[in-house]
């Protein structure tokens, strides 16, 4: 086995404020001490441990939030959702550390190498920092993150807001037995008191701790001791629950400062989009429908629903889709927090590659222009056209939701659309149909329209719609007018009668 264990230092911080940029000094605090701070705080001399009151006098304009349990937990199961994308085999270890089982996964991702830098983006991309190691052992992995957390909040300058460690990349047990003893025996799981005994005795690291005989530690400082040593190097099995992805994805951002322009949103938008494409990946599956929820200052709440033609996980070109959105949004109150949902998730069905690349003809291309569209224009906007089995021209066509296929049994949609296409058991058709149709004179039993007619065809007879009220007698005819226009006019047989032009041939 070979498992990647993300330790996430910062994640009481980061999940607090991964929203947008703060534009003051922020800390996490956990009671009355400092938990965790941000870059500009650290700046100004705040560190972790300090009390509230000190770290205050030091730089006033900071902002100090109390911890918050439930969405750092909602944090760490929004990342062991995005993480399934790179294996089936992920496991939590609370309260700030994924453990990804990888040994299945590795040639899919071309080793080890650029899977790990694939994690780090992603992670990076939805606002988290995190020190990544490997090792043959879930427990041995997640001692060599923790350590290089450590060294880099050590040797950062004595800033406490700083960039994930690179930890150790351990791929045997040969290399792991190696390198374990490097690590601090703080490390272990155990309580401060055996802690403390270790280090009156001048144990200080993995290694001072394996010189000593297993009996007598046994008997000073218990078996749990020796019992998490033999799981990190192999001796003794460590089994582990893997998670499972929710049915449905639905994650949320608190935003360290109220938003007021609906552009501003994307930002935070984006985040959450990357890891509902990382959420979507594990499913194998893509969405043709997500709700964007935006919570205001009054507690109301604002829906944004981004509808798509075809199933897709595309982070980039769902991002695309809400800016378009967003820039068509007016906030009536400034947004406090951002969630995204997607409840339908749909299978997404691989595509068939050509032997030599034809990005002109590459499918889905139109798919992407007309939800673009949309976003821009609204639903309402750009639509498909379909046949409607219907005898009367100006029902015949009608508009339907883009890629939807002919149902002889569908209803008549709203909003008839004035283009037709060639029907012949009708006859033939012009392509454009006005709406309703121009009535046009007659002089001398001839029709006239910029002058008179000239009839080359007809008359078709259309006689339907007695059912519903609004039926039609009519004698369709083809006609040219003096420029060699071609026109199709129709004389109505009940009524007042008379002669209209309905369509225009191209």
């Amino acid at each position: 086995m070979l498992w990647i264990a993300l330790h996430l230092p910062q994640l009481p911080l980061e999940a607090l404020l991964r929203g947008s940029p703060s534009p003051e000094p922020v800390a996490i605090a956990a009671g009355h001490s400092i938990l965790s701070c941000d870059r500009e705080a650290a700046a100004r001399g705040v560190r972790p441990g300090l009390g509230n009151s000190a770290a205050l006098a030091l730089a006033p304009q900071l902002r100090i939030r109390q911890r918050d349990a439930a969405s750092e937990t909602e944090a760490l199961l929004g990342i062991a959702a995005w993480a399934a994308q790179f294996t089936p085999s992920v496991a939590l270890e609370f309260p700030a550390v994924v453990l990804l089982e990888v040994s299945g996964s590795l040639k899919l991702f071309g080793g080890m190498e650029n899977m790990l830098c694939a994690v780090r983006e992603g992670l990076d991309a939805m606002g988290f920092s995190a020190s990544l190691a490997a090792a043959p052992t879930a427990r041995a992995a997640t001692w060599f993150a923790r350590a290089a957390s450590t060294a880099t909040s050590a040797t950062a300058a004595g800033r406490s807001c700083n960039p994930p460690g690179k930890g150790a990349l351990l791929q045997d047990m040969t290399q792991l037995r190696h390198a374990l003893p490097s690590l601090p025996v703080a490390l272990l799981c155990c309580d401060a008191l055996v802690l403390d005994g270790l280090r009156a005795i001048g144990v200080g690291s993995m290694g001072d701790f394996l010189a000593l005989p297993r009996e007598g530690l046994a008997r000073r400082f218990g078996q749990g001791v020796l019992d998490d040593l033999d799981r990190a190097l192999g001796r003794a099995p460590d089994p582990r629950t893997f998670f499972m992805p929710p049915a449905k994805f639905s994650a949320g951002i608190e935003l360290p400062a109220e938003v007021t322009q609906a552009e501003a949103l994307l930002f935070a938008a984006r985040r959450l989009l990357v890891q509902l494409g990382g959420y979507l990946t594990a499913r194998s599956g893509g969405v043709q429908r997500i709700s964007v929820k935006l919570f205001h200052r009054d507690a109301g709440l604002s829906e944004i629903i981004v509808g798509l033609v075809a199933p897709s996980r595309d982070v980039e070109h769902l991002a695309q889709l809400l800016r378009e959105r967003l820039g068509n949004v007016v906030l009536r109150e400034p947004v406090r927090s951002i969630a995204i949902e997607a409840d339908a998730i749909l299978p997404l069905p691989g595509r068939n590659l050509g032997l030599f690349p034809d990005e002109a003809g590459a499918p889905g291309n139109w798919e992407k222009l007309i939800e673009r569209l949309r976003a821009r224009l609204g639903n309402h906007a750009v639509h498909g056209v379909s046949v409607h089995p219907d005898h009367r021209p100006e029902r015949v066509a009608v508009t339907v939701e883009p890629g939807a296929k002919f149902s002889a049994a569908a209803p008549r949609a709203q909003g008839q659309c004035p283009a037709t296409g060639a029907l012949p058991e009708f006859g033939r058709r012009p392509f454009w149909l006005l709406e309703p149709p121009r009535p046009i004179r007659e002089v001398g039993a001839v029709p006239h329209y910029e002058g008179p007619l000239e009839l080359l065809a007809g008359p078709e007879r259309i006689e339907s719609g007695w059912w519903d009220d609004d039926d039609v007698v009519r004698d369709y005819f083809i006609a040219r007018t003096r420029d060699e226009s071609l026109l199709w006019i129709f004389r109505e047989r009940h009524g007042r009668g008379g002669w209209y032009l309905h369509g225009l041939f191209a």
